[in-house]
C-alpha cells in the first residue's frame, strides 16, 4: 500500500492556506491509509529562536491537526525531533545534493528577497525536506504547487543516492490538487506566516473578523458592475467557504452591481467561521486533556522510528558506514 507523508513546521498558529492547501488532502489520504504525519520543530529553527515559543507552536498544531480529522488510530503522528535519524540523512544527502540545484530553489530566493535574513538552515531546508520524506519509504507527497520544487529535489536527491549507492531509497510523488493548491492571503499574494498575511483556522472571532473585514478593495462604488468579479479577493476564499452555488450567486451580484464590498466581507466571514466550528469544538476538548495529547505524540514517534531505523540500516549499509 503506498504510503502518503505531510508535515508542517510549528513557526507560527496554522492558517487556511496549511488547511486546504496540504492539511486537508493529507487528512482525507486517511481513507486509503498508511498515513505519516510528523511536526517539524527542526525546520522552524530557521525563523524562530525562542523555545517556549517553540513547544507552544508544536503543542498547537498537535491540537490544531487533530482537531481537523487526523485520526491517530490509523495514521501515524510524530514530532520530527523525535526522530533524530532525520538528520543523519539530511547529512548523507548533502554530500550529494549539487550547489548548482540548492541555488535554484525558489523558496529560499523568495523568502531573502523579502527581507528574511538567510542561513544556512534556510539555504538547506530541501535537504531536510528531503530527508523527512525519504527516512519513511515515502510514495506520495501532498503539497501545494509553490512545494512542488522541493519535491523535484528530493526526488533528484533519492535518485542521485540510489545510483551512487545502489537501490536504496524510495522515489517520492507529488500529489498536487490544482484547484487549491495555492491560497491568496489578505494582501492577495501567497498565504504564508512570513508575509504576515494569513487567516489562521483557530483563534478570537472578534479578531478574525476584524482581519476579513479589513480586506482592502477598490474604489468602485456598490451599484457600479465589477466585471472583473472572479479576480476579487473576497470571492476567491469565499469560493473554499461556501457552496458552488452561493459563490457563484455572490459572484454574479458582484459582476452584476448593487453588491457591496462591506456585504461581501461580511459573508465571507459568516462562511469561514461555520467551516470550522466542529473543529473548534474538538481542539477545545483535547486542549482540556493534554496529557493524552503528549501520548498521542509519543506513541507516533515510538511508530516512525521504527521505520526510520529500517530505512537508516540500509542506507549505513549502502554508503559502507556499518
Amino acid at each position: 500500500m503506498p504510503r502518503t507523508l505531510t508535515g508542517i513546521t510549528p513557526s507560527g498558529t496554522l492558517h487556511i492556506g496549511n488547511y486546504f492547501g496540504a492539511m486537508r488532502p493529507a487528512i482525507d489520504a486517511q481513507a486509503q491509509g498508511d498515513c505519516f504525519y510528523f511536526i517539524a520543530d527542526y525546520h522552524s529553527m530557521t525563523s524562530v529562536t525562542d523555545a517556549a515559543e517553540r513547544r507552544k507552536n508544536t503543542l498547537g498544531i498537535a491540537l490544531d491537526w487533530l482537531a481537523c480529522g487526523l485520526d491517530p488510530n490509523v495514521s501515524v503522528f510524530w514530532r520530527q525531533s523525535d526522530v533524530p535519524e532525520v538528520c543523519e540523512l539530511m547529512w548523507m544527502l548533502g554530500t550529494l545534493a549539487p550547489m548548482g540545484l540548492m541555488e535554484r530553489a525558489h523558496s529560499y530566493k523568495d523568502k531573502t528577497a523579502k527581507g528574511i535574513s538567510p542561513n544556512f538552515g534556510l539555504f538547506a531546508y530541501p535537504v531536510l525536506m528531503a530527508a523527512d520524506i525519504l527516512l519513511y519509504d515515502t510514495h506520495r507527497v501532498p503539497v501545494g504547487k509553490d512545494q512542488k520544487q522541493h519535491l523535484e529535489m528530493t526526488r533528484d536527491m533519492a535518485i542521485k543516492f540510489n545510483e551512487a549507492y545502489g537501490e536504496t531509497l524510495v522515489v517520492p510523488e507529488p500529489v498536487i490538487r490544482e484547484d487549491v493548491a495555492v491560497i491568496p492571503g489578505l494582501d492577495g499574494q501567497k498565504m504564508s506566516k512570513s508575509y504576515g498575511n494569513t487567516i489562521e483556522i483557530f483563534g478570537d472571532e472578534k479578531a478574525l473578523r476584524k482581519k476579513i473585514m479589513g480586506i482592502v478593495m477598490d474604489s468602485r462604488t456598490p451599484a457600479e458592475p465589477k466585471p472583473d468579479a472572479d479576480r476579487n479577493l473576497a470571492i476567491q476564499l469565499l469560493k473554499l467557504f461556501a457552496s458552488p452555488e452561493v459563490a457563484a450567486d455572490f459572484e454574479h451580484r458582484l459582476r452584476a452591481g448593487g453588491l457591496g464590498y462591506g456585504d461581501l466581507k461580511k459573508a465571507l466571514f459568516e462562511h469561514y467561521w461555520n467551516h470550522f466550528s466542529a473543529a473548534r469544538a474538538r481542539r477545545a476538548e483535547l486542549a482540556a486533556s493534554l496529557d493524552h495529547v503528549e501520548a498521542v505524540l509519543r506513541d507516533g514517534a515510538l511508530r516512525a522510528r521504527a521505520v526510520a531505523e529500517q530505512v537508516m540500516g540500509r542506507a549505513r549499509r549502502a554508503c559502507g558506514l556499518r
